[in-house]
């Protein structure tokens, strides 16, 4: 555990609100609602004001909050969102690489030992897979500094018109979805071809070089960024 994290007295609870506002409040870090926070998190409403009423009146606040006006990550409270995000996508990076997890394992694992792991032990994780710059999805893992790669894809359902395009991440968050990726080839760096949207608002595309088109529905196709491909 590192002194910073003892330093502040944190929790597994007090991190998934940091990393919660962090992601919600996208590159730009916006102001995040508690009505957002608390549909991210799954917490009744009165939990999230209770929350961030503690950590904006800690020693070292960790966020700036206003009631009505929703909360943002202090430069603290932000330094720790993206140390617990550094452990997490280094910590799915090495259980798929070389321990062999499956894909849709590597999550909900990372979320358990993200938390705990020392700067020493992250050091050597990082050291042993190359200091990786991106996990098994796609995402960018924060560097030991707290800066992190932008990126400046789409997500296929921004997409209007057939064309081809490159995988440039996935989305973690649901678990069948990924099974239906890793039989499909959908993963970073692969090739997608939007052949067509289909009537069901879904789209029908191609992996690759294969002439296979198949269907995915709008809902599956949200949980992909790409960027168009090269010519």
């Amino acid at each position: 555990m590192s002194a910073r994290r003892r330093a502040n007295g944190n929790s597994e609870s007090v991190d998934n609100y940091l990393k919660a506002i962090l992601s919600l409040g996208g590159p730009e870090h916006r102001r995040v609602t508690s009505t957002a926070l608390a549909d991210h998190l799954g917490v009744a409403p009165a939990s999230i004001t209770n929350m961030l009423q503690k950590l904006a009146a800690a020693p070292t606040p960790f966020v700036e909050y206003e009631r009505h006006r929703g909360v943002q990550l202090s430069a603290a409270g932000k330094r720790r969102a993206l140390e617990v995000l550094r452990h997490h996508r280094l910590i799915e990076t090495f259980l798929y690489e070389i321990l062999d997890y499956p894909i849709e394992e590597v999550h909900e694992e990372a979320e358990r030992l993200e938390h705990f792991i020392s700067e020493r032990f992250e050091e050597r994780i990082a050291a042993k897979l190359g200091h990786p710059r991106i996990d098994p999805h796609g995402h960018s893992i924060p560097t030991m500094e707290g800066e992190m790669t932008e990126q400046n894809s789409i997500l296929l359902t921004d997409v209007q018109q057939e064309g081809t395009f490159v995988i440039e991440s996935i989305s973690d968050r649901d678990i069948p979805t990924l099974r239906q990726f890793e039989t499909s080839g959908i993963k970073p760096g692969a090739k997608l071809r939007v052949r067509r949207k289909t009537s069901i608002e879904g789209y029908s595309v191609s992996i690759g070089r294969s002439a296979t088109a198949f269907d995915l529905s709008h809902e599956a196709a949200g949980d992909i960024r790409l960027f168009p491909c090269a010519k």
